[in-house]
């Protein structure tokens, strides 16, 4: 063996277990980003449809335009990022979202705000698939399902910026520089990412094992290392089956976990889409009381995804089975948030809707993080971004009937109450889809 290393078996200045962390940062960083880019649609949704003279139904179309591309392009978006990487597809989507938000600000027809929002879907879909592909480098089975909740509380936090820094932005620039003020953000977050994120290297992989004894050289764990591999390699040859993306579709869980994900994205999209649409025309406040008001629940959004992160820790230190420690917070997040919305289609006190629904999006948001851990519990290491990839793609499509159905069901009976029935409904199956059909099969007959 040379007696230089390598740079790949160089060992770093800097500790692992700390340096992850930072690109945990990075990667929240890059999700409030994100869902701002996806948020000012639903900002400007009254102001938009106004100028261009859009009904309920029309705006639903508009609002859903995001969502089936998105769902669609995340088949594809899981496999290349286990094949090209996490660093290389993130830095692609946001560069790509930028520049469509901010050409968006130039959209002058209905047709072209339509195909926009379709072009934003396609380069976004990489950004989650990416995140679970950074977590899986970086951290233990045992440790993941905290900063993967860390990285989707991004999410949350910007819906719960974005009714009052996207309002405000709206009322200063107009909604075409807001556009162009959010897509701006997201080159920024692209350049820092592609200067900062790495994968770890062999010695890194090493300490993050668990060993980090300080007398190791790099050589001797680089070593160490690919006997490993090399054995791990030959297990498979010897007996375990070498399986390709296609085969995910030939596994029951995959189909449950779609299911399971359409219930439970169903009703978020609600709120992601129309909530300040339903509190200024339904409950009467102007747009600068939404601004504020539509933050509260999305504020108790990042709350509820830190919570099921932490419950799942929680359980998998008291020896519960991972996949048990995800689906508790699924199923018991998804079961709570039906409970909390059903009742406001019953409900003429504003404070104690508000009060529900902000109940009902904390419920909602526990599960979220623990979704994309048990991808990674359930699918080979290979193919976690994929089996994750396709679980959202299920969720994405219930995210894209959302809006439509919301518009249409606003049209025919001129108020919100049959949407949060239907929400509720939906969360149920969820529920159902996970508490009872995803198993751990790792012990079936092949």
């Amino acid at each position: 063996m040379s007696a230089v290393a390598s740079p790949r078996r160089t060992a770093k200045s800097s500790n692992p277990r700390r340096i992850r962390w930072i690109f945990v940062a990075l990667l929240v960083i890059g999700g409030i980003v994100n869902y701002l880019d996806r948020s000012t649609l639903s900002i400007g949704n009254s102001t938009i449809a106004e100028e261009f003279d859009l009904s309920a139904t029309q705006m639903g179309l508009l609002l859903s335009a995001f969502s089936w591309p998105y769902a669609i392009a995340n088949l594809p978006a899981g496999y290349l990022v286990d094949k090209f990487g996490a660093k290389k597809m993130f830095a692609f989507a946001s560069g790509a979202w930028s520049l469509v938000g901010m050409v968006t600000a130039a959209a002058n027809s209905f047709g072209l705000l339509y195909a926009l929002r379709v072009a934003l879907g396609v380069a976004e879909s990489p950004f989650f698939t990416a995140g679970l592909k950074v977590n899986e480098r970086w951290f233990s089975a045992k440790e993941r399902a905290f900063p993967i909740a860390l990285v989707n509380t991004g999410s949350q936090i910007a819906n719960a910026l974005a009714p009052p820094l996207l309002t405000f932005l709206l009322l200063t620039m107009s909604w075409r520089g807001m556009f162009i003020v959010v897509g701006a953000l997201g080159i920024i977050v692209m350049l820092i990412w592609l200067r900062i994120y790495r994968d770890p290297t062999l010695r890194e992989e090493h300490i993050l094992k668990g060993d980090d004894s300080a007398d190791a050289s790099a050589d001797e764990i680089a070593e160490q290392l690919d006997e490993a591999t090399t054995a791990e390699a030959d297990t498979v040859v010897e007996g375990a089956e070498k399986v390709g993306w296609g085969t995910l579709f030939t596994k029951p869980n995959t189909y449950f976990m779609i299911i399971g994900a359409f219930g439970i994205f169903y009703t978020v999209w609600v709120y992601l889409t129309w909530l300040p649409s339903y509190i200024e025309t339904d409950l009467g406040f102007s747009l600068q009381e939404t601004g504020w008001l539509a933050a509260l629940p999305f504020l108790m959004g990042v709350l509820g995804v830190l919570t099921g992160g932490w419950f799942s820790g929680v359980l998998i230190r008291r020896g519960s089975p991972a996949i048990v420690a995800r689906k508790v917070p699924i199923v018991g997040g998804a079961v709570l948030a039906a409970a909390s919305v059903f009742p406001t289609a019953y409900l003429d006190n504003v404070p104690l809707i508000i009060a529900l629904l902000s109940l009902g999006y904390f419920f909602s948001q526990v599960p979220i993080g623990c979704l994309w851990t048990l991808a990674s519990d359930v699918a080979p290491s290979e193919q976690v971004a994929s089996l994750g990839a396709i679980q959202n793609f299920g969720g994405f499509i219930g995210a894209a009937l959302a809006p439509v159905v919301t518009g249409w069901l606003v049209d025919t009976t001129g108020n919100f109450n049959s949407v949060f029935l239907v929400g509720a409904i939906l969360l149920i199956v969820g529920a159902i889809s996970y508490g009872f059909f995803v198993k751990d099969r790792s012990r079936e007959a092949h």
